[in-house]
């Protein structure tokens, strides 16, 4: 079946960041690009990429920018990506989302945002301890003050704004009290990235800073339980990206999380250079599919090379084929059977998983129920 294209994430300052996280899986991608310490995105190719996506792309489209750090670009460069949105996708809705660190956000990125209706996720891993413990400014310090005042104007302003938490070896220990930080801000829509990433020095094993199977298992019954302690007449009030992706499994839809799909594939990540490569996690050279300046979006959506790269995911070991959880997590993303190494080619998160279904099943079920009930179905 032909793929549409519908969703594509930019990299317009390519893997420049004005962080130094450590636990950061993008800053090497640098070495891709080694003609230039800087990378930036020109505006002949943000024309080209847009005029592309908006004639060979569905009546809806999802554009997300992410980096790196792509503030970077500078406000003019995001005001004629709208315009160039204008100008070649008449008649077309698109969704424009906007991943920041915040260090750089001021009145003017808010009102530019709240204007033409971007999604912001922010990266804010919690209160200023958890936060601080890997996401470092260039010089060393913590960035936690800023990021939390960048929160606050942004919400102020009226932006739809998303909280991305990266849960590692330190976070993992602190459910309760990222959950309810995050509430205090008024950060309503919360999404939990769980790390893993391959030990530089051993690559048989997972860098120091990952969060642990069974940790993160205990991290996701926690932040469930205070999830559904939201929720009144089946409605919740604070979203969390994986449990609404779940819950769309149990109502019999497709579920918009791509590690939860049994196949990958399905949208596209474009570099500052117009190279185009598999997933976000896959910018690396035996996953590039083209440049936009020679090849067309469609068509590297559809090559047989992206169908292989999407049928990677399928591939799972025995363990996943016996497991009574498989229709709800379909083996989890495929980075995380990579970054960590194992000698059955599980998961990292496989036990998270088992744990999680086990404890939140029964009460999803119930959910599920009643919200068929109360469409009809």
């Amino acid at each position: 079946m032909k793929k549409i294209l519908n969703s594509l994430l930019i990299k317009p300052s390519g893997p420049d960041c004005n962080l130094d996280c450590t636990y950061c899986f993008y800053l090497d991608r640098a070495e891709l690009f080694p003609e230039t310490k800087t990378h930036r995105m020109s505006l002949q190719t943000l024309e080209d990429l847009i005029k592309q996506t908006m004639h060979q792309g569905s009546n809806q489209i999802s554009i997300a920018w992410q980096g790196g750090e792509p503030t970077l670009m500078g406000l003019p460069f995001f005001q004629k990506a709208v315009e160039f949105q204008t100008k070649y996708g008449t008649g077309k809705a698109v969704g424009n989302g906007f991943q920041t660190n915040g260090l750089l956000i001021d009145k003017e990125w808010a009102a530019f945002f709240n204007k033409y209706n971007f999604l912001i996720g922010l990266s804010l891993d919690g209160p200023e301890h958890i936060h601080d413990k890997y996401r470092y400014a260039k010089g060393g310090q913590g960035s936690w003050k800023q990021v939390d005042a960048s929160a606050r104007l942004l919400l102020e302003a009226g932006v739809a704004t998303n909280a991305l938490v990266v849960v590692n070896d330190y976070s993992v220990n602190f459910p309760e009290e990222i959950y309810a930080y995050h509430k205090s801000l008024g950060l309503n829509y919360m999404q939990f990235i769980p790390c893993v990433e391959t030990d530089p020095k051993n690559p048989a094993q997972a860098a120091s800073y990952s969060v642990s199977a069974e940790k993160y298992g205990e991290f996701l019954k926690k932040v469930f339980d205070l999830w559904y302690a939201d929720i009144a007449d089946g409605v919740a009030s604070t979203s969390v990206r994986y449990f609404d992706s779940v819950f769309h499994k149990y109502v019999g839809l497709n579920a918009p999380d791509c590690t939860l799909m049994k196949s990958c594939g399905a949208y596209l990540v474009v570099e500052h250079t117009g190279d185009v490569y598999a997933c976000d996690f896959f910018v690396e050279n035996n996953w590039k599919l083209g440049n936009i300046a020679t090849h067309r979006l469609d068509k590297m959506l559809n090559s047989s090379r992206q169908q292989e790269f999407g049928d990677m995911k399928a591939e799972l070991p025995e363990e996943c084929t016996t497991c009574e959880w498989l229709q709800k997590c379909q083996g989890g993303c495929t980075k995380d059977r990579i970054r960590d190494p194992r000698d059955n080619g599980s998961n990292h998160f496989c036990q998270s998983y088992k744990m999680f279904f086990a404890h939140a099943d029964k009460k999803l079920t119930v959910l599920a129920d009643q919200w068929m009930k109360n469409q009809g179905r």
